[in-house]
């Protein structure tokens, strides 16, 4: 099944598109200026995500692009993963832990330079006490790194790629991989920096759903089946590692193209239903869900009748 290769650019390109990722792990996505409504043209790894959670999330950050709050844990995540590629630009035996702690200061100033209002977190923080525990975190996150990986023998191949694909049958895949290694023998590893902790067991297959995504993106790509899937969890110190065989890729592009269509048919019939689950009390959208009594926006796009009360569009069938 061959593709069309899209070019590779830098995680800036994919904020231009509806249903990207231009952030690393969750990062938070800030209060934005609203922009006319277009349909999703594309599918990351987190927002078919959103979608498979709940499908009225996913049109609330795609389709209807509501602003959502910065949040301390996801921001963490984001200077986390800033201080761990830029310390790659030095050279190897300078990339030690209190190097890398060192660059946490410096890294914040710059994420407040490029998203001022990342300041709103410690706003009423007038002493400063819970931004240095918050700083602390990070410094702590960091150093478990080092428990995990030495940096002194890795050199990546790639650090934050933005990758896109387009399938045969049109949909566009695209995301961002936090590491990319390749052996002196060609095999290549795709490597992803968690903050929190590893799932446990019977939730694995969750965990490397992105994972899984990526080797999809790399082997249509590339023509190259990945030899190692690696989630590093600084949360807990803990390594999931996978080897994907081919029947893994394959069996990953037949469940995102019915993902699709189901996204597709919710865009084009307005269905989009709430899916409640334990972690609708962290959404920001609530005064909007009808599962809290709320009202979505109006639909700002043009809508298809259903051609069945029963096709059930909006909600996810078997993939």
């Amino acid at each position: 099944m061959s593709t069309s290769q899209q070019p590779v650019g830098g995680p800036s390109a994919a904020a231009a598109e509806p249903g990207s990722d231009a952030e690393a792990d969750g990062a938070a996505t800030a209060a934005v200026v609203p922009r006319p409504a277009a349909e999703p043209m594309s599918l990351s790894p987190s927002r078919a995500g959103d979608f498979m959670q709940c499908p009225l999330l996913y049109r609330f950050r795609v389709i209807d692009r509501l602003p959502e709050k910065p949040s301390e844990a996801a921001t963490r995540g984001t200077l986390v993963h800033a201080v761990l590629e830029r310390l790659f630009d030095d050279p190897a035996l300078q990339r030690t832990a209190p190097r890398a702690k060192a660059m946490i200061p410096g890294q914040w100033q710059r994420l407040l330079e490029t998203k001022p209002e990342l300041g709103e977190l410690f706003a009423e923080d007038a002493g400063g006490e819970r931004l240095a525990r918050w700083l602390g975190e990070a410094e702590q996150l960091v150093e478990r790194w080092f428990s995990l990986e030495d940096p002194t023998r890795l050199e990546p191949a790639e650090r934050e790629m933005f990758v896109e694909t387009e399938l045969d049958s049109g949909l566009r895949l695209r995301g961002v991989i936090d590491r990319v290694d390749i052996a002196p023998t060609g095999e290549v590893r795709i490597v992803d920096y968690k903050t929190g902790k590893a799932p446990r067991p019977e939730y694995s297959e969750g965990a490397l759903f992105q994972m899984k995504f990526y080797a999809l993106v790399i082997w249509r790509l590339k023509n190259v089946l990945p030899r190692r899937l690696q989630l590093v969890y600084l949360g807990s110190g803990d390594v999931l590692t996978y080897d994907p065989a081919m029947e893994d890729l394959e069996r990953m592009e037949r469940k995102l193209l019915a993902l699709w269509e189901a996204i597709r048919q919710a865009t084009r019939t307005g269905d989009w239903r709430p899916r409640p689950t334990k972690l609708c009390g962290w959404c920001d959208h609530q005064e909007f869900c009808p599962e809290f009594g709320g009202t979505p926006p109006v639909y700002p796009l043009s809508i298809s009748p259903a051609a069945s009360a029963e096709d059930g569009q909006g909600r996810m069938g078997p993939v």
